[in-house]
């Protein structure tokens, strides 16, 4: 979906759980707003009562695919409406924590066609300027998952895991705006990263470490 070329910024964060995903997202508005840009940091699935399903889901047991990627979509439809783009018609920054990749991921790691579900978010759904996608592999991401005190709930089992990585690697390889960041990599480093590659778009410039460049080999 196309906007105004006046417009605000988009900025995605994406990877596979335990990648650093929520820290830098919430670190990098922080520094922004420092910075003096007007910052809106929200992430998907949202709060509103069809993210919250989803959200419960994956504790309680995942609903079938299909009408789990409805309730994706319909929280996002609502996202874009209410936050999303109001927010880039002001002319703000918008940092997303997850977004329509993810659901392409995951689901497609379900058996549904990850490339439909890309077409029908980007009949609605604002394109990224920039998507910031930390990689990392299935064996670290578990890793994290367990010393952070959590365990590996529905949506985060190997195999699975391992699917939604791949796609991640197919449907993000080439795209437009796209930056890889090894998220083995010190916080403050990646933090730094992120940070500069986000004033480069702002500026105008298109981010130095495009498409595959950074990215880790897929294990």
């Amino acid at each position: 979906m196309l906007r105004p070329l006046d417009s605000g910024l988009l900025v995605v964060i994406e990877g596979i759980d335990g990648s650093g995903k929520s820290t830098l997202t919430r670190q990098l508005a922080e520094k922004l707003e420092h910075a003096g840009d007007c910052v809106v940091l929200s992430r998907e699935p949202t709060q509103g009562p069809y993210g919250r399903r989803l959200r419960d889901s994956a504790t309680t047991g995942r609903l079938p695919p299909t009408e789990e990627l409805e309730l994706f979509v319909a929280d996002r439809r609502e996202h874009v409406e209410g936050l999303i783009l109001p927010s880039l018609k002001e002319g703000k920054l918008v940092i997303l924590d997850r977004y329509y990749f993810s659901t392409a991921a995951y689901q497609g790691a379900r058996g549904l066609d990850w490339r439909r579900i890309l077409d029908e978010n980007e009949q609605f759904a604002p394109d990224p300027d920039l998507t910031i996608f930390l990689d990392l592999s299935v064996e670290e991401s578990l890793k994290r998952v367990c010393e952070r005190g959590d365990f590996a709930n529905s949506f985060e089992q190997a195999e699975a895991l391992e699917r939604v990585r791949a796609i991640y690697h197919s449907l993000l390889a080439r795209r437009p705006g796209t930056v890889w960041f090894d998220a083995r990599e010190l916080a403050d480093r990646v933090l730094e990263r992120a940070f500069r590659v986000v004033v480069e778009v702002r500026s105008g410039r298109a981010p130095r470490n495009c498409a595959l460049t950074g990215a880790t080999e897929k294990n």
